[in-house]
């Protein structure tokens, strides 16, 4: 007898979708054991019909704990022709299309490949709104899930259900801030950057800064909002206040049509800071993000505060260099 036919068999329904397309959307999943079963939930404030389906299969694959003889059942074509038709030459072809463009969705569809790999899946198409007792509830999760992130003013992705324990994630404001200052006199020559972040929950405040010997204005705004980001230890609601519109359109308007062309412009170029907004883009998904806008003349002071600490980053760094030349 195989190894794999003693592992568990678990039925699993999914389902995912956006309101509208791109936007605010929801996944839903419901795992099925014996007589056991489990929903699980959650949505993204910016995302797309297809992120969201995948984005279910993966959650819920992940929750398994070790491994299982897998249905999974999706309503989802892109997901079955993804799964059963595409992926193989994708992988082949260095996560390139049969045109040579780069493939859309490739973090979520990696991370599908790594949680297939530890389990034996066979994927299971049925038709959505057709009467499917289980389908129709993974497709109610997921409505229910980004009509909940609509209602609370959320702006990131929701995370399970937490019904169970009735605890609140933890409130906390990030005030981000960078700078970007020239080495010569000239203002055309090498930039070094600084970024700060002070994070504040309830009485408590603490700042996260620091430089890059060669960065732009841009990258350290981005880098302002990681760094404070990865300051925190567990999930969160946080509100995130910038003044960049760079930060502010590229997270809520612009990454999931990015995550989309595989990190491709509508007219076909790479994304500048490319990377950087992928970290953002995983940073992001690990709480529920609210962003503001904060203009640099306002006079906020905690706002005021990054910005004086990653000045003082950036300065640090230009004197370091102008000593060394």
């Amino acid at each position: 007898m195989a190894v794999s036919d003693q592992w568990p068999e678990v039925e699993i329904y999914t389902d995912g979708g956006c309101d509208p397309n791109p936007g605010p959307g929801g996944w839903g999943a419901i795992l099925i054991y014996d007589d056991y079963s489990k929903e699980m939930s959650g949505a993204c404030a910016a995302t797309t019909n297809n992120r969201m389906e995948l984005t279910a299969a993966i959650s819920a694959l992940r929750a398994l704990k070790r491994p299982c003889r897998v249905t999974l059942y999706t309503d989802s074509q892109y997901l079955r022709k993804g799964i059963a038709e595409w992926l193989p030459s994708w992988r082949e072809e260095g996560w390139r299309t049969s045109s040579g463009d780069s493939v859309g969705n490739q973090d979520l569809w990696r991370q599908l490949a790594d949680e297939v790999r530890r389990h034996r899946v066979e994927w299971r198409w049925v038709k959505g709104h057709a009467g499917n007792p289980r389908n129709e509830r993974a497709d109610a999760l997921a409505t229910e899930a980004r009509q909940a992130l609509a209602s609370s003013g959320s702006g990131g992705k929701a995370s399970d259900r937490k019904a169970a324990d009735g605890k609140d994630l933890p409130q906390v404001e990030v005030y981000t801030r960078g700078c970007a200052l020239e080495l010569d006199e000239g203002g055309q020559g090498a930039q070094v950057g600084g970024y700060a972040a002070v994070l504040v929950c309830g009485e408590t405040s603490e700042v996260a800064s620091g430089a890059w010997p060669s960065a732009t204005n841009n990258a350290m705004e981005l880098w302002a909002v990681i760094a404070g980001l990865r300051c925190l230890e567990e999930r969160s609601r946080v509100t995130v206040y910038t003044p960049s519109k760079y930060v502010l359109h590229g997270a809520t308007q612009w990454l999931p049509a990015w995550r989309e062309r595989g990190w491709q412009t509508r007219g076909g170029k790479l994304v500048k800071n490319k990377k950087l907004w992928e970290e953002l883009g995983r940073a992001v998904d690990a709480h529920a993000v609210t962003w503001r806008f904060l203009p640099q003349d306002e006079r906020v002071g905690y706002s005021q505060a990054a910005a004086q600490a990653a000045r003082l980053e950036a300065e640090k760094v230009k004197e370091e260099k102008g000593q060394s030349e």
